[in-house]
């Protein structure tokens, strides 16, 4: 049967099936509609729009907006927690978290988040708004959520609330953190399967990990601004990252299989660094495959099994987000 691949794209929601490394479109919706995000909660698809979100239970056929949707509708990113197919999380921006337990029907805000924002006036280089929340990442009642520009977020009871991670200070201003901490710029942030206390960030100055569920993080990769990182399911020694040499500039991918201490170049296949782009976001396909959405929308598939990078779908669109 192969995997289903939902994106979202400038131009609405592309669905494609994926299966024996080939693409097959199923489905184009949504025409005309510039979407920023994209999730598959229980019976459902999502799309995140810069003004609210969308909502089909019929795959895809029709659409309508959330009966309560978050008060702040620029959404930046959708996660359905993976162990609940009904809980939902969108980050927005400005700075917030909403949380829907009908699968996207209704959402509650997170009104701490907002308080923090407020408190530490969290900023963006590149936007009048007050922060955003552009990744979530969830292990069991864990979670983690990046910040821009404003740390990393956690909570310990499934979402219901939020505080700064202890090794975040939630100061904006901070260029180089105090020791054990992570940087204030964090682009997206990840949680390994095998540990709900083994969590990453990708960061202005580089990929951070930390050991201890945020309590302490460690730069373990320095190479560049990095918006993106793949952990391996199956060894939490092995990790994939996509750095820069500045914000979409000189982009290539790196990957490590001890830890971070040794780095090398993951780039069969790839005509890379890429003058003007980076990869934004990784998202695996089945055990095999890894894609990489880049920051211009284009998208490439990894073959883990030879190591080599290939081409995503045809005319897919300008891709901005994806969930499977």
């Amino acid at each position: 049967m192969g995997e289903t691949i939902l994106l979202a794209t400038d131009d609405g929601i592309a669905l494609f099936r994926f299966e024996d490394g080939r693409f097959t479109e199923l489905l184009r919706t949504l025409s005309g509609i510039a979407l920023t995000s994209v999730g598959r909660p229980k019976n459902a698809f999502l799309a995140g729009t810069r003004t609210g979100i969308l909502r089909s239970t019929n795959g895809g056929g029709s659409w309508t907006e959330a009966a309560a949707g978050p008060v702040t509708p620029h959404i930046r990113w959708l996660l359905v927690h993976p162990d609940r197919t009904d809980l939902v999380f969108a980050g927005t921006e400005p700075a917030g978290i909403f949380v829907s337990d009908d699968a996207g029907l209704t959402w509650t805000g997170r009104p701490e988040v907002e308080r923090l924002r407020d408190e530490h006036g969290w900023w963006l280089p590149y936007s009048p708004e007050s922060g955003c929340v552009r990744g979530l990442a969830f292990h069991g009642e864990r979670g983690y959520a990046a910040v821009e520009v404003g740390g990393v977020l956690r909570t310990l009871d499934g979402g219901a609330t939020w505080d700064l991670a202890p090794g975040s200070s939630g100061d904006p201003q901070f260029r180089d953190p105090p020791p054990d901490h992570v940087h204030a710029d964090v682009h997206s942030v990840e949680v390994h399967p095998s540990s709900a206390d083994l969590a990453f960030a990708a960061t202005n100055a580089g990929l951070y990990r930390s050991r201890d569920a945020g309590e302490t993080w460690m730069r373990i990769n320095a190479d560049g601004y990095t918006r993106a990182v793949w952990l391996d399911p199956g060894d939490p020694e092995h990790f994939i990252s996509g750095p820069a040499r500045s914000v979409g500039r000189n982009g290539t991918v790196i990957e490590t299989r001890d830890g971070g201490m040794t780095w090398g170049a993951l780039t069969d296949g790839l005509q890379s660094p890429w003058p003007n782009t980076m990869v934004e976001r990784f998202c695996a396909i089945g055990p095999d495959h890894l894609a990489a959405v880049l920051d211009d929308g284009r998208m490439t598939i990894l073959n883990r099994r030879t190591g080599r990078w290939g081409p995503g779908p045809d005319n897919p669109g300008v891709v901005r987000g994806i969930a499977l």
